[in-house]
């Protein structure tokens, strides 16, 4: 393959170590170091490379981005003639702004801050993510901070920033998910609050409604809407008082924020008061520096542009108090505030979500040796539950409130289970449901066997791939083993005072919102173990499905019906999903409200346990667009049913198989029922 730098793109040097690419049509800009010039400026003449490129690879990335073409110049101007000339006779300008908003990457330039990206940026076969951002300076600054902050989570983010007003950019950019910024109508908050009058948030949350609404317009993805930050200085000091004083105002803003956009399926607030309040929101917000409503940075005062001296007559104070104030870094609220985001981010779009904690016994969920102390604890009620205690008491209390979100828990320990199961126990006056039981884990390994095999174990047991499961363990030598021969999973230890809150705030052990199924989630995990024994122990196949009394409910959901669970299903199931497709809120409720396509759900019950809602099916246009399955009830002929319950209440139907790395299970489920194939993944049924 030749490739060479193209016709349109253009390279300026703008400071030391920064070089400038412009795309001279579609005005993408890309801000690279000397070392990815230098590879750019070795393509001035055709250079031959390697097929195919190497996913990952800086060649692959700068050729996606147009950068460099195997086209020869007549060829890329006859390509992009072709893309322009069905357009002909159109306004060529607004023609050519469409194009450039598709192509569009990064924030506006007047506050772009960007880091010039280098070799490390572009490798790397990375997820993709892409991003639209609606919004005015503050998430304009915000936006390659989102992108480095994604780069060190594995993912590769694209981020295009608009204004608040420019709603169709959603319609004209490609994006996973939007991010609104701060609503310029929190100025209004300001207002004196008069019994005569609507609350002084009404503005706000109208702004907030119409731009939902208009985003609906145009795109079912996720919308993630920032609150607002709370002020750290009040114009009336200690007198601002009550719900309508000045940071009460803010309060019930932001509460009446998250009141209404339940009313929206999948928008979501992203709490910026807690964010910023954790770190510190005194050197984060500008209120104390230059105005009440404004909520920016105070280091942004450090990086203004010398024209804008000009209202001051061109004298200002020395900045070094300010500098040091900020600890010397004038984009710390940025990282903040890019972390809030994309731990949204994951949350909603089901990011690198783990499934399953494993934790070690010993140290972990007790001081010592169990077998050694001979209790978990010695504590009683005449001690203090807060104290060094408090430590181990905090840990298995969010232990079991994953298991309430519906993260299955396992244990892996050096240990004789005779022994740990004898002893892990707890007298009467111990606080009641606070403390972890071998009832509350889906899956014990006590035993004197290699932690790594035991996982493995675990692993194939639950039927979860390596990357779903994160592993606690207070010695450096397992967690070294673990991370060495099961790179995929994630593991902690190292600090035990951060595991509690790493558990409850990591954003891939949340979910956007909790069903009935999440909750019980352990006790479905148990049954299907149980199913699992009884299989082994059965003498043929069909003898064990007939002995579990398999039930079955197939219904098309009628407009208005529950979605949560099927959201849930689409995001969470990776072996019995046909095309991957993860179906927001929104998109499935207007499937389901549009006459000749629909949604289909199973649930299933047998002589184990209810099952729950386990499979969903999407029909749209004449075609199954996606068909997920639970894997706790794969082979037990639940998948044909249910395909043949489509089949029956459609006419004939085409349905389409996209190859995943995990999504083997369910390659063969249109050809053992009646379709045939017509190539590309596509399967049709007369």
């Amino acid at each position: 393959m030749l490739l060479r730098f193209s016709t349109f793109s253009h390279m300026i040097p703008i400071a030391e170590d920064r070089v400038l690419v412009v795309d001279a049509i579609s005005q993408a800009r890309l801000v690279v170091n000397a070392e990815i010039a230098a590879v750019i400026r070795s393509f001035a003449a055709p250079q031959a490379v390697a097929e195919p490129l190497a996913p990952g690879s800086v060649i692959a990335a700068l050729v996606e981005r147009g950068m460099l073409t195997e086209l020869s110049p007549e060829e890329e101007l006859a390509e992009m003639t072709r893309v322009l000339s069905p357009f002909h006779g159109r306004d060529p300008d607004a023609l050519l702004q469409k194009f450039r908003r598709e192509a569009k990457e990064g924030a506006e330039p007047y506050w772009a801050v960007t880091k010039a990206l280098g070799a490390a940026d572009f490798e790397g076969e990375r997820p993709r993510v892409d991003l639209v951002l609606l919004g005015d300076c503050d998430v304009h600054m915000e936006s390659d901070f989102l992108r480095r902050e994604a780069a060190g989570r594995g993912l590769d983010l694209r981020v295009a920033a608009t204004f608040p007003d420019d709603i169709r950019f959603a319609s004209d950019h490609r994006h996973d998910a939007i991010l609104i910024g701060a609503l310029r109508s929190r100025h209004s908050i300001m207002d004196a609050p008069r019994a005569d009058r609507a609350p002084p948030h009404s503005n706000f949350l109208a702004e907030a409604r119409a731009i939902i609404e208009g985003l609906r317009r145009h795109t079912a993805a996720p919308i993630l809407i920032d609150g607002l930050p709370e002020p750290t200085v009040q114009p009336m000091g200690f007198a601002d008082r009550g719900p309508m004083g000045h940071r009460g105002r803010f309060r019930v803003a932001n509460l009446a924020l998250s009141v209404m956009i339940e009313n929206y399926p999948d928008v979501h607030v992203v709490d910026l008061a807690a964010a910023l309040g954790a770190v510190g929101a005194e050197r984060l917000l500008d209120d104390g520096l230059s105005g009440f409503s404004h909520m920016g940075s105070p280091g942004w005062m450090l990086q203004r542009a010398e024209e804008e001296l000009r209202p001051v007559h061109g004298l200002f104070p020395d900045l070094a108090p300010l500098a040091e104030w900020v600890g010397g870094d004038p984009y710390a609220r940025e990282a903040v505030t890019a972390r809030a985001h994309l731990d949204a981010l994951t949350v909603v779009l089901g990011l690198d979500a783990k499934k399953c904690v494993i934790v070690d016994l010993d140290g972990v969920l007790w001081p010592g040796v169990l077998a050694e102390t001979g209790t978990p604890f010695a504590w009683t009620r005449d001690d203090n539950p807060h104290s060094y205690v408090g430590l181990f008491f905090g840990l298995h209390e969010a232990l079991l409130t994953l298991k309430k979100r519906g993260i299955l828990l396992a244990c892996v320990s050096k240990n004789d289970e005779t022994t740990v199961r004898g002893l892990w126990t707890y007298p009467d006056d111990y606080p009641s449901g606070m403390l972890l039981t071998p009832a509350d884990f889906v899956s014990l390994r006590i035993n004197w066997d290699d932690k790594v095999e035991n996982i493995r174990s675990i692993a194939e047991e639950l039927g979860f791939a390596p990357e779903a499961f994160l592993f606690i363990d207070d010695s450096p030598i397992e967690r070294d083993r673990v991370r060495q021969r099961l790179p995929q999973v994630e593991v902690w230890g190292d600090d035990p005072f951060s595991l509690r809150r790493r558990l409850l705030n990591d954003p891939r052990l949340q979910q956007a919102r909790l069903t009935a199924e999440a909750a019980g989630r352990t006790e479905l995990a148990k049954a299907q173990l149980g199913r699992q024994a009884a299989r082994a122990e059965a003498v043929s196949e069909s003898d064990f499905i007939a002995s579990l009394n398999v039930q079955t409910r197939i219904e098309r959901l009628a407009p208005g019906a529950p979605l949560d669970r099927v959201v849930e299903l689409f995001r969470r199931t990776t072996q019995f999903n046909t095309t991957g497709i993860k179906f927001s809120l929104a998109d499935l409720e207007v499937i389901s409200a549009t006459p000749g396509v629909g949604v289909y759900a199973v649930w299933v019950r047998d002589r184990f346990g209810d099952n729950g809602l386990v499979g969903a099916a999407v029909v749209r246009d004449g075609e199954i667009v996606g068909f997920a399955l639970s894997c706790r009830v794969l082979g037990l002929g639940v998948e044909h049913a249910f395909l043949q319950h489509i089949l029956a209440d459609q006419s004939a139907l085409t349905a389409r198989i996209l190859p995943t790395d995990r999504n083997h299970p369910v390659r063969n489920l249109y050809r053992d029922n009646g379709f045939t194939s017509d190539g590309d993944g596509l399967w049709r049924h007369a």
